[in-house]
C-alpha cells in the first residue's frame, strides 16, 4: 500500500510534465496507468514504460508507438523526460524509481498526471466505494448519446473504448475518482457524484472518521453547481452531503430498473446517479434515460465468458462484501434455480483482514463458494489473515465451500466439480481475472480424447531397459487410439526440454510411467507429478518409496504375517555378517537384479557386499530360498495367475531379466492349485500392506 508519508515526501509538490520528451510509466500494464499513457500517445507525446509480464494491453500499447519493456530496469529511465509513478510499486525497492531520483527526472504520480491531463475540461468525478467505474461508464455512454464527445477514464477496459480511456474532444471529461491513498485529491472537479460510502481502504485512512473527512473534502473541492450529486439510499453518502451545501440527491430510478440490459439492482442504482448527472449539466432526461437502459458496462462486472456443456462461465470485479452480495443477487435473477458458484480471490491482506467475517457471510449466498489465496499486491502477509480462515466461518455457517490455496489450480479443481446446468463466477480484483478463461479450457478438455503422455529413461542404471519400455508402451496406447507423447525425466529435470506442455492447456491428461529404478520406482517421479497436479498410473509417493526399500517392505510383510527371507541390513562400515550359504546379496533399494550376486561361497561375500554399495548406501544379505520362482501380479484390487519365471542360466539376475531369451516366463505356473490359491491371496495381503494402487506384482517361491 501506498502510506501517508510517502505521498507527502515524493509526490508533495507535483512538478508539471515537461513539454517534451520521453514520458516513461513504471507498470504501464494496469488500466488507470494506460489510460494515461493511450491520451499522451493519442496527443503525439514520445511514451515508453515497463511492466512485470506482457499483457495484450501492453501489445496494444506497442502497436500505437510505446517502447515497453518487461521487467524493471534502471537503464528503462536513461532518456525519460519524466517518470509516472503508479501507487502499486515499491518505491524502496523499484530501481527505476531509484535511478530516477539519482538522475533528478520528473517525477509525478499518476493521479496527478491524470489532473494535469483534465485540465481544460468540465470534470465530472464519480467517487463511491461501489460502482465507481459502471457509473462513469454509463455517464460516458449518455454524454456520447447526447453529442458531448466526452474524455472518458475509467479504472477499468471498457468494451469500444481504447482500453480503459474514450479519448473524446469535447468539453466534458468523466473520470473515476478513487478515495484509495487519497488520489483524488489530484484532481479539479466540477461535479463530484458519490455512490456510496462504506469502509475500505482502512489501510491508509486509518479510520472511518479520516475516510468520511478525505471525501467531503474532496466533494466540497468542487467548482460546479450542485458540487456533490450523491445517492439518497446509502447512508454514507447522506452523511458526506450532509457537510456540503450545495448537493442534490438521486435515488433508484424503477421504470429504469426494469429495463435496463444490464443485471442487477445495484446496476440500476449506477445508472440512476448517472442520469441525475447528465441532468444536472442540461441532457435531456429522455436521452439520459434512453442511453442508460442500453449502456455497456465495463469488462469484469458480471461478463459473460462463455457457456459450455452447459455451464455458463462469469468473470466479476467485485472485491467487498457489498459488491460480492449485489453481484449475487444479480446472477440470481438473471440465472434463477440454477447452482450457482463463486470462485473468490481476497484481494490485500488488510481488506481481508478488516472484513472477515463479512465476506464470509456474502458468499453464504452462492451455492458451492470456492476460495483460493489472497491477492497481496504490494502488501506483506498478516498473521492470522489467510482465506483458509474465510473457508472455516462458511463451515461454520453450513455452507458448501472449498479451499483452492493456489489460483493455478482454481480452473481444474472448478471443473471437476462444474456440472451441467451450473453458473460459474470468478470474482476478486487481482489476479483472478484469468480463471474465467482458463475454466473455459478446462470444460473444453472434457470433451477431448484422453492425452497420454509416456515417460521412461531416468537417471537410473535401468535407463535403457526403461526406454524400451517406454517405446513398447506407446506403441500399444497409439494402438488402442490414444493421442500419445513421449518424454524422458532426466532430460525435462537436467536437460534443455521445456516444462511448458506440463502446465495450463496443453499438459497431458496422465503420464503413463515406464521409468525404472531410482528416481523413478522410488517416488521420485511421482512426487514431481503431484507437484505438477497431473494424475499418473501406478502407486502414490508413500507405497513407491516404501516397496523401493526391501528391508522396510520385507518387515511389513512380516508384520501381516507373510513369510519371507532371513537376512541382514548393511550400512557403511559394518562388520559382514555370517550368513548361510547359499545367499543372495544386493543392494536394498534398487531394481530386483541390479547390484545382484548369488553366493555360494562364503568367501565371495565382501567383495559381493563391496559391488553392491556402488548402487546403494545400505545392502541386503539374505538367504538363498530354493524352490519355484513365481510372481504373481495385482491389478485394479484382482490377483491375476501366476507367472512363472524360469531363466536359463538358473539365476534370475538382470542379464537373465532383460535379454532376449534368458529367460522363459510361463503362463499358469506350473505348481498345485492349493499354491496358486494362496500365492494370490499372499500378493493381495502384501499389495494392501504396502497401500499400492493400480497395479503391482509380487516375487515368491514355491517349496515343495
Amino acid at each position: 500500500m501506498r502510506v501517508d508519508a510517502e505521498v507527502r515526501e515524493w509526490f508533495g509538490n507535483a512538478p508539471r510534465l515537461p513539454d517534451v520528451g520521453t514520458v516513461h510509466f513504471i507498470g504501464i500494464g494496469g488500466a488507470g496507468m494506460s489510460a494515461l499513457a493511450r491520451i499522451l500517445l493519442a496527443r503525439g507525446r514520445d511514451v515508453s514504460g515497463s511492466d512485470i509480464a506482457a499483457s495484450q494491453t501492453i501489445d496494444e500499447l506497442r502497436e500505437l508507438g510505446a517502447r515497453v519493456t518487461i521487467g524493471h530496469f534502471a537503464e528503462n529511465i536513461e532518456n525519460a523526460s519524466a517518470v509516472i509513478v503508479t501507487d502499486a510499486i515499491d518505491l524502496d525497492e523499484n530501481p527505476e524509481f531509484i535511478a530516477a531520483t539519482k538522475k533528478d527526472i520528473a517525477l509525478i504520480r499518476r493521479s496527478q498526471l491524470l489532473g494535469q491531463l483534465l485540465q481544460g475540461h468540465r470534470v465530472l468525478a464519480i467517487s463511491g466505494t461501489h460502482g465507481k467505474s459502471t457509473t462513469t461508464a454509463i455517464l460516458g455512454q449518455i454524454l456520447e448519446r447526447a453529442g458531448f464527445d466526452p474524455l472518458v477514464v475509467i479504472g477499468a477496459d471498457m468494451p469500444g473504448y481504447h482500453g480503459s480511456v474514450r479519448l473524446g474532444e469535447g468539453e466534458f471529461a468523466v473520470v473515476e475518482a478513487c478515495e484509495a491513498y487519497n488520489s483524488f485529491f489530484d484532481i479539479a472537479p466540477e461535479i463530484v457524484v458519490l455512490t456510496n460510502v462504506e469502509p475500505d481502504h482502512m489501510d491508509f485512512h486509518g479510520s472511518i472518521d479520516n475516510l468520511f473527512a478525505s471525501i467531503e473534502k474532496f466533494a466540497q473541492s468542487a467548482s460546479g453547481s450542485p458540487k456533490l450529486i450523491y445517492c439518497k439510499n446509502d447512508p454514507g453518502a447522506c452523511q458526506v452531503a450532509r457537510s456540503v451545501a450545495d448537493s442534490i440527491a438521486y435515488e433508484m430510478d424503477d421504470a429504469l430498473a426494469s429495463s435496463m440490459s444490464l443485471p442487477g439492482v445495484h446496476n440500476a442504482m449506477n445508472a440512476s446517479g448517472a442520469v441525475a448527472a447528465a441532468v444536472a449539466v442540461c441532457v435531456d432526461p429522455s436521452v439520459a434515460v434512453e442511453a442508460a437502459r442500453f449502456a455497456r458496462a465495463p469488462l469484469r462486472r458480471l461478463t459473460h465468458m462463455g457457456e459450455i456443456g452447459g455451464v455458463d462461465v462469469l468473470d466479476d470485479y467485485a472485491h467487498h462484501p457489498t459488491e460480492i452480495k449485489a453481484s449475487i443477487d444479480a446472477l440470481r435473477r438473471q440465472f434463477s434455480n440454477r447452482r450457482l458458484i463463486v470462485v473468490f480471490q481476497p484481494h490485500l491482506y488488510s481488506r481481508t483482514q478488516e472484513f472477515m467475517k463479512e465476506f464470509a457471510e456474502a458468499l453464504s449466498d452462492a451455492d458451492i463458494a470456492v476460495l483460493t489465496d489472497i491477492y497481496p499486491a504490494r502488501e506483506n502477509p498478516i498473521p492470522g489473515v489467510s482465506s483458509a480462515v474465510i473457508v472455516e466461518r462458511l463451515e461454520n455457517l453450513s455452507s458448501t465451500c472449498v479451499y483452492v490455496p493456489s489460483r493455478r489450480l482454481l480452473p481444474r479443481e472448478v471443473a471437476k466439480i462444474a456440472e451441467k446446468g451450473d453458473v460459474i463466477v470468478g470474482m476478486g480484483a487481482g489476479s483472478i481475472a484469468d480463471f474465467a478463461p482458463s475454466l473455459l479450457d478446462e470444460l473444453e478438455r472434457r470433451s477431448r480424447p484422453l492425452r497420454m503422455e509416456v515417460w521412461s529413461g531416468g537417471d537410473s542404471a535401468e535407463r535403457e531397459v526403461s526406454l524400451l519400455s517406454g517405446r513398447m508402451v506407446a506403441a500399444a496406447l497409439k494402438r488402442k487410439g490414444y493421442s500419445v507423447t513421449e518424454a524422458d525425466p532426466a532430460e525435462l529435470l537436467l536437460g534443455t526440454a521445456s516444462f511448458d506442455r506440463l502446465k495450463g492447456d496443453g499438459r497431458p491428461d496422465v503420464v503413463f510411467l515406464a521409468v525404472h529404478g531410482t528416481g523413478s520406482e522410488d517416488g521420485g517421479v511421482q512426487g514431481f507429478l503431484e507437484l505438477l497436479h497431473i494424475p499418473y498410473t501406478g502407486s502414490d509417493v508413500r507405497a513407491s518409496a516404501l516397496t523401493m526399500d526391501k528391508a522396510e517392505t520385507k518387515r511389513r510383510l512380516a508384520e501381516v504375517g507373510l513369510p519371507v527371507p532371513k537376512g541382514a541390513l548393511l550400512r557403511p562400515g559394518d562388520p559382514i555378517p555370517t550368513a548361510p550359504i547359499p545367499c543372495v546379496v544386493k543392494p536394498n533399494a534398487q531394481g530386483s537384479t541390479i547390484g545382484l550376486t548369488f553366493i555360494d561361497d562364503a568367501r565371495d561375500i565382501p567383495a559381493a557386499v563391496a559391488r553392491a554399495f556402488k548402487y546403494d548406501r545400505a545392502v541386503l544379505v539374505e538367504e538363498m530360498v530354493d524352490g519355484t520362482e513365481i510372481s504373481v501380479p495385482v491389478l485394479a484390487g484382482e490377483a491375476l495367475p501366476a507367472v512363472e519365471i524360469c531363466p536359463a542360466s538358473g539365476k534370475y539376475d538382470f542379464e537373465a531379466k532383460y535379454t532376449m531369451g534368458g529367460t522363459k516366463e510361463i503362463v499358469p505356473a506350473r505348481i498345485s492349485s492349493v499354491a496358486e490359491q494362496r500365492a494370490r491371496e499372499y500378493a493381495l495381503t502384501a499389495h494392501n500392506a504396502v497401500g499400492a494402487l493400480d497395479a503391482s506384482r509380487t516375487d515368491m517361491i514355491v517349496k515343495g
